[in-house]
């Protein structure tokens, strides 16, 4: 089959809605997808395409040879995976997601260290700040930050962070030293918000069964917790976030812990999560098991995914209550 590139490239333009994000799967140019894309119509005979400068569509045609090609592809990956899987030798390209955060500072540090182990892989990591749905984007594996929702990947546990309160020595100076939650000002708060809605995410403090609840209202919002992290050196306020975005930081004098004994149960595991209706194939068997050396650990053991509800901006977060503070008596807090 002379045309099998052609296929893969078209197929890929489905998955990604896009031929520029094909093109960057691939590692091709956007030109290169579409000549293969119109050199494959042009050998059937029809247009499997609908182009326009704003969007792609498949025509009906296109929708059930999609179909066909998406299946046959997948095993094709299969065969090659059970071939691995024979072997005992993770090979071929791994595809991994991660938050972007998560990623620049912990993960992709490590990755030399991960491919001198496994030669005969190749990993092509893409880093967001949203949920990605993995099968829709052809990817294999994503890491996941916080407690998961049900959905229909699994998810194995690799590890867990700390989150962390913390300001410049200037500010708490000049603002003084909270003693409990209530000593927050919001205003004082740098809030964080999830870019999709720009919904502020609260603070939940947790000290001997007791909750207290914060939610800033400081004159500068982030998305990113790395930017909110720099404000927080130049006296902005107190940052609350993972705490290997601020090791540095507060290692060098720039940021000062705050509150840590109001940090009770603020653990939030990290999970390696894939499609369930795929095996844990050699190579991603090969990734949980080096991302978790990366973390303090819990435990690894396999179970149902659930979407992710992490802290901070991370990932997606649970609706804010109403209230901006609230004080309740409850359970010593779950992992």
């Amino acid at each position: 089959m002379n045309n099998f590139s052609d296929i893969v490239a078209f197929v890929r333009v489905v998955e990604a809605h896009s031929f520029v994000a094909a093109a960057q799967t691939l590692g091709m140019s956007p030109s290169a997808i579409s000549k293969a894309v119109s050199r494959l119509e042009e050998r059937l005979g029809a247009r499997l395409l609908n182009r326009t400068t704003r969007s792609l569509s498949l025509t009906d045609v296109g929708l059930n040879y999609y179909e066909r090609c998406r299946d046959a592809l997948e095993q094709l990956d299969q065969a090659e995976n059970e071939v691995s899987e024979a072997r005992g030798v993770p090979r071929g390209r791994l595809r991994v997601d991660m938050p972007v955060s998560l990623g620049r500072r912990l993960i992709v540090p490590a990755l030399p260290r991960f491919l001198l182990q496994h030669p005969e892989l190749s990993v092509q990591v893409s880093m967001n700040d949203r949920l990605v749905d993995l099968v829709q984007e052809g990817i294999d594996a994503g890491l996941r930050v916080g407690n998961l929702g049900d959905s229909s990947l699994v998810a194995r546990r690799v590890g867990r962070l700390r989150g962390v309160t913390c300001a410049s020595p200037e500010f708490i100076e000049r603002m003084g030293v909270p003693r409990t939650p209530e000593d927050l000002a919001p205003e004082h708060c740098i809030a964080m918000f999830k870019a999709g809605n720009h919904q502020v995410r609260d603070w939940l403090f947790r000290k001997d069964g007791v909750e207290h609840t914060v939610r800033p209202t400081a004159p500068l919002q982030f998305s990113d917790p790395e930017a909110a992290v720099i404000a927080a050196v130049a006296g902005a306020g107190f940052v609350r976030t993972l705490d290997f975005t601020v090791e540095a930081q507060i290692a060098a004098g720039l940021l000062v812990p705050v509150l840590e004994d109001w940090n009770e149960g603020a653990w939030w595991p990290v999970s390696v999560v894939y499609p369930h209706h795929r095996q844990p194939t050699a190579k991603i068997r090969a990734f949980v098991d080096f991302v978790s050396t990366l973390f303090p650990q819990e435990t690894t053991d396999a179970a149902p995914a659930r979407e992710a509800a992490p802290p901070f901006s991370m990932m997606r977060t649970r609706s804010a209550p109403s209230a901006a503070s609230r004080r309740t008596r409850t359970s010593p807090a779950r992992q």
